[in-house]
């Protein structure tokens, strides 16, 4: 059984920064796509930020240019670096490889 488990949410002030984690039970050299999406209150989730093992990246418009995703195969782990966040960034963040969902983790932007 794979496990996905995300780490590092956590209330950070408007502005603020946040990394988040994602460690793997498995190798994920082979795994092609991984990325992070998130779901606020009363909202359906959404994308956020993709990789893949070529390196090739996608993030929301919403997100592009305040959020790096990355990946580290050797550790079985993926991340997300948020920076300047907002308000709006407030969500539970899932991390996801194709047919497998970590049980999220709890980001609040709030003063």
């Amino acid at each position: 059984q794979v496990q996905l488990v995300e780490s590092g949410g956590g209330l950070v002030q408007p502005g603020g920064s946040l990394r988040l984690s994602c460690a793997a039970s498995i190798s994920i050299f082979r795994i092609n796509f991984m990325a992070w999406y998130r779901q606020a209150p009363g909202k359906e989730r959404e994308f956020v930020a993709s990789i893949a093992r070529g390196g090739s990246i996608n993030y929301s418009d919403s997100v592009k240019g305040r959020f790096t995703i990355s990946r580290d195969n050797d550790k079985n782990t993926m991340d997300l670096q948020m920076n300047s966040l907002k308000p709006e960034d407030t969500a539970v963040y899932y991390c996801f490889y194709p047919n497998y969902w970590g049980q999220g983790t709890q980001v609040t932007v709030s003063s």
